[in-house]
């Protein structure tokens, strides 16, 4: 494993040099980097057995959302070391059997008596839809607060290295990256805005008081009114060997080679040939990694062309009909297997393929990230067109649960794009609400104008008949009902 030296789009800014401690052994990294991210520049992929069959676990989504990177730091259990950021000194280990919960009363500073801190909108969550709500909102004077648990905000929107699609409007023609930076610029000049990082949210509580979680240390928040932008969470594959280091989710290499400008490997297998998978294929190749084939289990690959031929040129076969059998390796991976597929998605006998690689990146879908919304009580429906369990909403955003707003994939997963849109309509729902909107109806007819153009788009299909099965469920305007 190495850190990237160059990279034809990104130019990485690294912290100060520091040292920490792994397992009792002394290592280096940069200030501010992902604990995980060091490791991983130090070509550690082995973070700790799992509990019952004792095998090896590694890095899978490296956002925060699952269990394979927990770790012991600085006497704290349970750490998620993929976004926890690095400092001079740091203990890290690796935990050994189930975690032992420490006692507040023993942890200097844990307990605290504060006041509920209060706001006009409160926004859980800083990727697009995040972001742009709190834009939103503040345009109508309101006072906002959002809740990232990143030490950067952004959300996936960080990780993009390509140009968008879609109108001016939209920021066709923006790189990912450089829209996160220009969204923080603007919140930063909003005196009415403040966002709290590191910072996760823990507990919806019924009368609106959110619980979070900083550094160790437990706040409280209320808003008037809540806009959940949580986001979503990566699915796999079940096969053998899926739980191998080694074994990503597509955000996790992103954030390894985009965010951290590490190499998450040396030789790639890109499971998944949506959009996803093909766009962060060709992030791999700019990166450095090679690509020995893109796996689709489907007939036909279902992303764009552009982002297809892209790969093609630089001789990456996209395999349809064909899918993972098994993948092998001790400690880590070292490669797959896979299998053709017919029109019923049997494997074929006799069609195996075994490729050599140390990374298997799952570009497979998404879902959202709903637990705030199920703690709020919000009624919920399961929708795969939307990634599976969503809150039921109106055309304005709204939840069941007056007050509380659904924004970005949290509510249905589509684009970046999308979400920015949405995040923006949930926001000035809720100034409506409040009694703060300008222009209400002429703002709101100029964003749902956009965002029906947006998904009249190849890709809007799905997203609309998922939106059409949630009214024909019964779906009605909360604001009136």
């Amino acid at each position: 494993m190495s850190r990237i030296e160059q990279h034809p789009v990104l130019e990485y800014h690294k912290g100060k040099p520091v040292t920490f401690t792994f397992d009792g052994k002394v290592m280096q990294g940069f200030a501010g980097e992902s604990v995980a991210a060091a490791l991983h520049a130090a070509g550690i992929r082995k973070l700790h057995d799992s509990e019952v069959k004792k095998r090896p676990r590694g890095l899978f989504c490296a956002i925060g959302n699952c269990s394979s990177c927990l770790m012991k730091v600085d006497g704290r259990e349970n750490v998620r070391i993929c976004i926890e950021p690095l400092r001079e000194g740091m203990q890290v280990e690796s935990q050994k059997g189930k975690a032992v919960l420490t006692p507040k009363a023993s942890i200097p500073g844990s307990i605290r008596e504060e006041p509920t801190e209060e706001t006009d909108v409160l926004i859980i969550g800083g990727g697009p839809a995040g972001l742009n709500a709190a834009l939103e909102s503040a345009v109508h004077g309101l006072s906002v607060i959002i809740l990232d648990r990143n030490a950067i905000p952004g959300g996936q929107l960080n990780k993009q290295t390509h140009k968008f699609f879609g109108s001016e409007k939209a920021k066709a023609g923006t790189r990912g990256f450089v829209i996160a930076e220009e969204l923080e610029e603007k919140l930063d000049a909003c005196t009415n805005v403040s966002i709290r990082k590191e910072t996760t949210a823990l507990g919806f509580f019924k009368d609106g008081t959110v619980m979070a979680e900083s550094r160790g240390q437990v706040h409280s928040y209320k808003g008037k009114a809540t806009i959940i932008a949580t986001g979503a969470s990566e699915k796999t594959l079940i096969f053998p060997g899926n739980d191998l280091p080694g074994v990503y989710g597509a955000g996790a290499v992103q954030t390894l080679m985009n965010l951290d400008g590490i190499l998450p490997g040396q030789t790639a297998v890109m499971v998944g040939a949506g959009n996803i998978g093909l766009i962060v294929s060709y992030q791999l190749l700019q990166a450095g990694v090679k690509v020995a084939a893109v796996v689709e289990a489907a007939p036909h690959f279902g992303g764009y062309e552009v982002h297809a031929a892209k790969i093609r040129r630089a001789g990456v076969p996209i395999l349809t009909s064909h899918t993972v059998k098994y993948a092998f390796g001790g400690e880590k991976l070292e490669g797959v297997v896979i299998t053709g597929l017919d029109e019923h998605f049997r494997p074929i006998p006799g069609t195996e393929q075994t490729i050599r690689a140390d990374i298997l990146c799952m570009a497979v879908g998404l879902s959202p990230m709903t637990e705030m919304f199920f703690q709020a009580g919000c009624e919920m429906k399961f929708i795969p067109q939307l990634g599976g369990y969503v809150p039921r909403i109106d055309e304005y955003h709204r939840t069941t649960v007056k007050g509380l707003y659904a924004a970005g994939d949290a509510g249905g997963v589509e684009e970046a794009t999308s979400a920015q849109l949405t995040g923006r309509i949930a926001a000035l729902s809720a100034a409506q609400d409040l009694g703060a909107a300008k222009n209400f109806d002429e703002e709101y007819k100029a964003l749902s104008a956009q965002l029906s153009e947006l998904r009249a788009g190849p890709m809007g299909g799905k997203i609309l008949s998922g939106l059409d099965r949630m009214k024909e469920e019964g779906c009605v305007d909360y604001a009136k009902a």
